[in-house]
């Protein structure tokens, strides 16, 4: 018989640390895998407060169309009439009835009720849609401005050592007299400065982290992967204009329209008379001076309303609602010009930024990287000045940074298009 002494055997726990350690490390690792691009789109396809809120409206306003369209509860009717109050009874009079009656209405503009309805939940449903558009494009955006300032924190922190050469070389020149102060102090004050441009391409980061944060919580805090996306080429501009057509802010504009034509309907509905229709029964007791009897009574009636006074109402409403139907079309036809202006201007962008890019691929880059080893050949053998050396250098790391910039503003360039003209990728 054994007895347990209240301790873990040791074989137990080595067991149980190895079974979870892969699970630990897996936790810890997972914060750092980069994020990619398609990633973060992936996470923000998954629904966004914003176009759900859109889509809880849009719900909604289809259940009040429903609601638009159906005629209000009948009314029920119980009552006394004429019965005799200096004396007598229930039958002492030959009207005096128990009544029981039932009204119904029938209102005005419910067809269109339920059509005003419906545009405004399409409006809200098209407005979901662009939001979706928006939110993925600004995504894009925040991970383009993200990857950039990686990119180019680790772009000048590999030139660092180079800047940091260029001050040991002056000093050591200028240890043995064949270049003067100056040189050094320049060497140095351009070492600090490029400290000074990583701190705030550091800040740059974080910011773009930031933005990004609004759409993907902790998973903007990663890493971004190194690899921009393979956005190379567009359709002609005359197919981005036809698919603009179908954008949802455009067909959210026309829903509008069509909700404020119902309002004018309703308006003048509203001028026709409404009716409601009555129908009653009487119970009455006792007897007819024959001794048969008495009938019991049946009523049946129409009430009409009679629009006598319609200039301040009627009249009024409809002028309203034809003024809102006109702004609705004027801002249907701003949006939409808008929208149009901007994909213009943004296909002309794209253009010249892929010009720019096959510029710095095809000259400048090499240019650059050039003129820094000729500088420093010449410096070094005493045939050139530290300027051209410090130019040089300073000139090639901006080449560099403005390649990678380029590229990034040319992959947010096609994000934008991607949004105006529909583009699936």
């Amino acid at each position: 018989m054994s007895v347990y002494c209240g301790r873990t055997p040791a074989h137990i726990v080595i067991l149980t640390f190895m079974a979870l350690l892969p699970w630990t490390s897996l936790a810890m690792a997972q914060p750092r895998v980069p994020l990619t691009i398609a990633e973060a789109e992936d996470l923000v396809r998954g629904g966004e407060p914003g176009q759900l809120a859109l889509l809880a409206q849009a719900e909604a306003m289809q259940e009040r169309a429903i609601a638009a369209g159906s005629l209000p509860d009948p009314v029920l009717r119980v009552g006394l009439g004429n019965y005799p109050i200096s004396g007598g009874s229930f039958s002492t009079e030959g009207m005096t009835q128990a009544q029981l009656g039932l009204r119904q209405a029938f209102p005005r503009a419910r067809a269109q009720g339920t059509e005003k309805m419906r545009a405004q939940a399409e409006v809200f449903s098209q407005g979901a849609g662009a939001r979706s558009r928006d939110v993925l494009a600004a995504v894009r955006i925040a991970w383009l401005d993200a990857f950039y300032a990686q990119r180019a924190w680790e772009l000048m922190r590999e030139s660092r050592p180079f800047f940091a050469d260029l001050v040991t070389i002056t000093r050591s020149m200028y240890a043995v007299g064949r270049k003067s102060q100056y040189d050094v102090l320049r060497a140095e004050l351009e070492l600090s400065r490029l400290d000074d441009r990583l701190i705030k391409t550091n800040l740059a980061k974080s910011e773009a982290q930031a933005e990004l944060s609004r759409w993907l919580g902790q998973d903007a805090y990663r890493p971004v992967a190194m690899k921009l996306p393979g956005w190379e080429r567009l359709p002609p501009l005359e197919d981005l204009r036809a698919n603009l057509a179908i954008h949802p802010s455009i067909a959210a504009a026309e829903a509008g329209v069509a909700a404020q034509q119902a309002a004018v309907s309703i308006a003048e509905e509203q001028k026709k008379p409404g009716w409601a229709l009555d129908v009653g029964y009487g119970y009455r007791d006792g007897f007819l001076p024959d001794g048969t009897p008495r009938s019991d009574f049946v009523s049946l009636s129409v009430s009409v309303d009679l629009p006598f006074f319609g200039k301040n109402r009627q009249d009024r409403k409809l002028a309203a609602a034809l003024g809102d139907r006109s702004a609705a079309r004027q801002s249907q036809a701003e949006v939409t010009a808008r929208l149009r202006s901007a994909l213009d201007a943004e296909f002309a962008r794209w253009n010249d930024l892929t010009q720019r890019l096959t510029l710095y691929e095809t000259q400048i880059l090499e240019q650059s990287t050039g003129q820094v080893q000729a500088a420093l050949l010449a410096y070094q053998s005493d045939n050139g000045d530290f300027s051209d050396v410090m130019h040089g250098y300073i000139d090639d790391l901006n080449a560099r940074l403005e390649h990678i910039r380029l590229q990034v503003q040319r992959s947010q360039s096609y994000a934008k298009l991607a949004n105006l003209g529909g583009l699936e990728q």
